[in-house]
């Protein structure tokens, strides 16, 4: 009657969903501000002052065609000062041509994903990642290859890349800073990856496009610098979206950025163009691009972020988890007091502790928190880990 793959995706459906809907349950029985829930990557607080006085103004401008069809790619001027900005980060030559307006990074991705695979062709991800990356693959025909986590660092298991990569090998899906670990990948190890990409397509006669998909990239902590990945892979395409960066999540707007050192990169933008119509998105939100557009220098108060980020190290720490300090994003991805994940974010439900078990981005061992939420919960949520930790300690 329906689609047998899409009814087998729905029984193993996301924890990161089933976790917000458990707390949504546990709400209505013990109050909302007795239930600590880590697992939405929703972003905290409001849009920029300058999001907010750009929307204001181009609503009550009178501005005729603001509500209209543009180019499946986007407003020229608006992709014109995105890749101004990107030239300039990177020092790689980049025009308006090089970029798509997308709904958001999950939509700029299937754009990417329809335009680059052909049917059995393979895309490698990194453990942890993000577990849509699957189901977008997926959508398009391809298959996810995981390269096993190196959970001494959480940065790319290189090594073990090397193993992975085949003649079927059609692009390397990179995520930083990373969802779920927080953890900016370095640019040595981006280069030592370039160098493993360039010889395997000099081995099988191939391009291997690198997929740089960068929703966090304003939020980063500590003076940590972001590798320029249009620098350091000549088949580079970023992936990009406003929904953390500007508190926009529900805007769905984002972009796409193709180097321009590709090769036939011209007829790749096209083939974007086309498919960001043909999946049915026709064209990214019409206000928003321009909204976006007078806001590219503004950001969220990374700060707030930050002080989260310490408090929950801090005290997480002090009770004997064990986790790599994020460098970026918003979440920490501490390490399980058993082995078995699940079973300890079981027990954590019973102290109204939503936490997401790794497993659900192939990395079991291991659970995840979005500290995206109120200062007033991270703190009230503090005795309820002590009790949890009593119960393995």
């Amino acid at each position: 009657m329906f689609s047998e793959k899409i009814v087998q995706n729905l029984e193993k459906s996301s924890w990161i969903r089933a976790m917000f809907e458990e707390g949504n349950r546990l709400a209505k029985i013990y109050g909302a501000d007795k239930v600590y829930d880590f697992s939405l990557g929703n972003p905290f607080g409001e849009p920029p002052i300058e999001v907010q006085q750009s929307l204001k103004r181009h609503i009550l401008s009178g501005e005729l065609g603001l509500h209209k069809y543009m180019s499946n790619s986007g407003y020229p001027e608006v992709c014109e000062k995105i890749a101004k900005g990107l030239e300039e980060e990177s020092g790689v030559s980049l025009k308006g041509e090089n970029v798509i307006m997308t709904v958001g990074a999950a939509g700029g991705l299937n754009v990417v994903f329809k335009s680059l695979l052909n049917e059995g062709e393979e895309v490698i991800v990194f453990a942890p990642y993000f577990v849509e990356y699957g189901s977008y693959v997926d959508n398009c025909g391809g298959r996810l290859v995981v390269v096993p986590a190196d959970t001494s660092t959480f940065q790319p298991n290189l090594e073990e890349l090397k193993r992975f990569i085949t003649p079927r090998t059609k692009a390397v899906i990179i995520n930083s800073p990373n969802n779920p670990t927080g953890v900016v990948y370095s640019e040595e190890g981006l280069k030592s990856m370039a160098a493993i990409l360039e010889a395997k397509e000099m081995e099988y006669g191939s391009t291997i496009y690198v997929l740089s998909d960068e929703p966090y990239s304003r939020i980063i902590y500590d003076g940590v610098k972001l590798p320029p990945v249009l620098g350091i892979f000549k088949n580079a395409i970023i992936v990009n979206s406003f929904s953390k960066s500007l508190g926009l999540a529900g805007e769905r707007i984002g972009y796409i950025a193709a180097s321009s050192n590709i090769e036939d990169v011209s007829i790749l933008m096209k083939a974007l163009a086309y498919c960001n119509r043909t999946l049915g998105f026709v064209n990214a939100p019409g206000l928003f691009q321009r909204v976006v557009a007078d806001s590219l220098d503004a950001s969220i108060d990374v700060e707030d972020y930050k002080v989260k980020r310490d408090f929950l190290y801090d005290n997480l720490t002090r009770l004997g988890f064990e986790i790599i300090k994020p460098q970026g994003a918003f979440y920490l991805f501490p390490k399980s007091l058993i082995p078995n994940e699940v079973e300890f974010a079981r027990t954590a439900t019973k102290y109204n502790l939503l936490l997401v078990p790794g497993s659900g981005f192939g990395c079991p061992g291991f659970f995840r928190m979005s500290y995206c939420v109120k200062f007033d919960m991270i703190k009230n949520s503090i005795p309820a880990f002590e009790k949890l930790v009593k119960e393995y300690r």
